[in-house]
């Protein structure tokens, strides 16, 4: 069994142990424009300096895992909310839609699941589903956090259970999910299913991992019981599939070899950013999300040299608002287009460099 790692401490879904005692929204936000960091010169290469951040909507729950889905030259783009237990849709020209009811959490005992987090001034449940990927076959992957398991959903409809424990004990919240071209699925398993985090009498399993689903088996990778601690965030691939990045806690981000039977190895820390959902476009560029811990976004080279951060804009006023980078996907017929889930918000950012789509092949 391998225990190699991983992850974060305080994403979006983690700001709530601590976060949820403190009810207080703080002061009231004013206006932050939308900024570009650079740190390297190679930025411009994926950004344009004067390129903009288009608000596609507001006043969500709290908002994650989006994944594009392709439609011909068009498509539209799926993302979670974790409060309001739904799959949104977004349409160019039509603007959001429920794509999906009760995809978070299938039961009625309201009481004991879903931790308790903080929505701007607002003392809110985590009760919907998080991550969000494609398989080969277009099949959209989600992780049903409240109901501690990996969904598939048929191209009828019906909803096929992936994974939802490990050697006969029943994971925690599943977080974050990604899909490789051959069918493996990975995903990460969180206290943030349970009302009651690491305490919740449910609990089940000691210690939260990032898993591999191959051929009907769930495999444990690494987790926060191995050396390098923490909890299990943010996962992606990187384009030629090599490479597996998670998120780890007060590290940044781990890079694993994939090696020939899908599991991992060499875990090393890639870079000290990354506290929520990433993914990387065509040239290997690493975008991971500041999560619960700030609205920003860092691109990383392959190489592990930041190129520079884009920082999302803050609406000012009150009912408070809470603007986080939780995670990003890209998008529109030609990946361009980066999307945003920014808690209350839903951004988008026309790029330069094309981005990688889950389940499409190296």
């Amino acid at each position: 069994m391998r225990r190699a790692l991983t992850v974060i401490t305080l994403s979006l879904a983690a700001t709530t142990a601590a976060g949820a005692q403190a009810l207080t929204g703080g002061q009231t936000p004013t206006d932050r424009p939308f900024t570009i960091v650079k740190n390297d010169p190679r930025l411009d290469a994926i950004i344009d300096p004067g390129a903009k951040a288009e608000s596609l909507g507001d006043r969500f729950g709290l908002t994650e895992g989006a994944v594009w889905i392709r439609e011909g030259n068009s498509g539209h783009l799926l993302f979670a909310d974790m409060l309001d237990n739904v799959i949104y849709r977004w349409d160019p020209g039509k603007g959001i839609s429920v794509h999906l009811e009760n995809v978070g959490y299938t039961g009625k005992d309201f009481l004991h699941v879903g931790q308790q987090t903080r929505r701007g001034r607002s003392a809110v449940l985590l009760i919907g589903p998080n991550g969000l990927s494609l398989d080969p076959e277009g099949r959209l992957v989600a992780c049903a956090m409240p109901d501690r398991s990996v969904v598939r959903y048929e191209k009828d409809g019906t909803r096929t259970v992936m994974a939802d424990k490990f050697e006969g004990k029943r994971f925690s919240g599943p977080n974050d999910v990604v899909v490789k071209s051959n069918g493996s699925i990975y995903f990460t398993d969180t206290p943030w299913g349970l009302r009651e985090s690491e305490k919740d009498p449910q609990r089940e399993i000691p210690f939260h991992g990032f898993y591999l689903v191959k051929d009907g088996k769930v495999t444990l990778l690494g987790s926060d019981a191995a050396e390098h601690g923490g909890i299990p965030n943010g996962i992606t691939l990187s384009p030629d599939e090599k490479y597996l990045y998670v998120t780890a806690a007060r590290r940044g981000t781990l890079r694993y070899d994939i090696n020939p039977d899908d599991t991992v190895s060499n875990g090393k820390v890639f870079v000290n950013h990354g506290g929520d959902g990433m993914r990387v476009d065509r040239k290997g560029n690493l975008y991971t999300t500041g999560g619960g811990g700030g609205p920003n976004i860092q691109i990383t080279s392959p190489e592990g040299k930041p190129l520079g951060r884009l920082l999302l804009p803050q609406p000012a006023g009150e009912p408070r608002t809470r603007v986080c980078a939780t995670n990003v996907a890209f998008g529109d017929n030609d990946d361009r287009t980066l999307f945003i889930t920014a808690c209350t918000h839903l951004f988008k950012i026309r790029l330069k460099q094309p981005g990688v789509r889950p389940g499409r092949k190296p």
